[in-house]
């Protein structure tokens, strides 16, 4: 298991009020120290924006349970997908996300230093991150719960460990 956070460069969108016209966003790149560097972080990452239980469980529940994992001294929850930055505006703004801060790993280069990408081809996605979450202190990996079947890129799509309840009781159970 990974014990401390790669450095990668994410590129993302941001709004930016000077700008006229109909698309007032812009590129921007973030790195892991401006995510990570001095804060609590709760990861959380998944095959893809607009599936199924990504889409009806894995983010709403985070969304959900964000004041809680607040209280608990947690800066910022971070939902990884390696899917664009256009993809992740969308499916964020479909969801109603206002917690949780939807991160595009659009070329899966943070997800494969994770040594998180699997292929999905069986599903029509190429290559995808395995469902996992993890608890980052100031870019130290203290906890990862990894979903089943990962050492044999199980061909199905487990969901019993990332959810955010598992995350939340440890958090809990170290307080």
């Amino acid at each position: 298991m990974i014990s401390s956070i790669p450095n990668t460069i994410f590129k993302t969108r941001v709004r930016n009020d000077a700008l006229e016209g109909p698309n007032p966003f812009e590129w921007k790149d973030l790195s892991t120290d401006e995510i990570f560097k001095g804060k609590k972080v709760v990861v959380f990452s998944l095959p893809g924006a607009f599936t199924p239980t990504c889409s009806t469980s894995h983010l709403p529940r985070y969304e959900e349970l964000y004041e809680e994992f607040k209280a608990l001294g947690i800066d910022q929850i971070v939902c990884v997908s390696v899917n664009d930055a256009f993809v992740m505006f969308q499916w964020g703004k479909s969801q109603g996300a206002e917690n949780v801060f939807l991160l595009p790993d659009g070329s899966g280069e943070f997800t494969r230093k994770m040594g998180m990408l699997v292929n999905k081809d069986n599903l029509g996605f190429g290559m995808r991150s395995w469902r996992y979450s993890m608890f980052v202190d100031d870019g130290d990996v203290k906890q990862m719960f990894v979903e089943p079947g990962f050492s044999d890129n199980c061909p199905t799509d487990p969901f019993e460990v990332s959810d955010a309840d598992t995350m939340l009781d440890y958090l809990k159970s170290q307080a």
